[in-house]
């Protein structure tokens, strides 16, 4: 059974040590690629980027947070090529009105000066973690690691790609791949109802996983929760 290449998407912030656990788990014997979101401020062109790095032929695509809107509108572009998406803290919908006002307002207060980075970055753990984690050094640093190798303009051009981003629903059906569909069960940022709608928009062969004990982050926050299921869908994928 030959393995099919992966493609992972980090999220805002993030670099490719958001993937480790599963990167780890999934190698060796198979072509994994980590794209970037943080090298354009549209969807579109963060997933064309993406496919380029891919080789000819089909390949499985897994996105977190931000890197789930980019992987959806892969789909959409590349439909016929994904043999399998997996789609991990993340939703199908366009940010409401309140979400892009804050995204602007943060891009406004940093490019005036008026905040920095830096105290920018302070607010987001309690956001982005479980209650359980936020003090949680090691996954702290991780996450001000992360978010220094993204730098502040990769992140102004991450929050203009998610606030931009069109709402994808109706890619979803369109899907016939095996799907994993994933969320910590205390997410803030995409709640679980997010990952239910898009569960059953996908139909078909779609596994759905809600992790106890985790928020935004469930790959690093739970990983020994995210690892069987992930490494379950992949076998299905390859499998096809």
């Amino acid at each position: 059974m030959a393995a099919t290449p992966l493609l992972l998407l980090p999220g805002l912030l993030n670099d490719a040590r958001v993937w480790d656990p599963l990167i780890h788990a999934a190698a060796p014997h198979r072509l994994i690629v980590v794209g970037q979101t943080h090298t354009a401020d549209n969807v579109t062109d963060l997933a064309a980027q993406a496919a380029a790095s891919m080789p000819d032929g089909p390949f499985a695509v897994a996105g977190f947070s931000l890197g789930g809107y980019v992987a959806l509108e892969l789909c959409r572009q590349l439909g016929e090529r994904i043999a399998g998406v997996a789609l991990i803290d993340t939703s199908a919908r366009a940010d409401t009105a309140e979400a892009r006002q804050n995204r602007e307002r943060m891009i406004a207060a940093l490019q005036s000066g008026q905040s920095t980075f830096a105290a920018t970055l302070a607010s987001f753990p309690a956001k982005l973690f479980h209650p359980d984690h936020a003090d949680d050094r090691r996954l702290v640093q991780l996450l001000e690691g992360m978010a220094r190798s993204t730098g502040q303009p990769g992140f102004i051009r991450q929050q203009t790609a998610a606030m931009t981003r069109q709402d994808r629903r109706d890619v979803l059906p369109t899907l016939r791949c095996p799907a994993l569909v994933l969320c910590g069960m205390d997410d803030q940022v995409t709640p679980p109802e997010r990952s239910q709608e898009m569960a059953d928009l996908l139909g078909g062969d779609v596994a759905l996983v809600t992790v106890p004990a985790a928020g935004h982050m469930a790959t690093l926050e739970q990983p020994q929760a995210v690892v069987p299921p992930f490494l379950r869908w992949l076998q299905q994928v390859d499998a096809r």
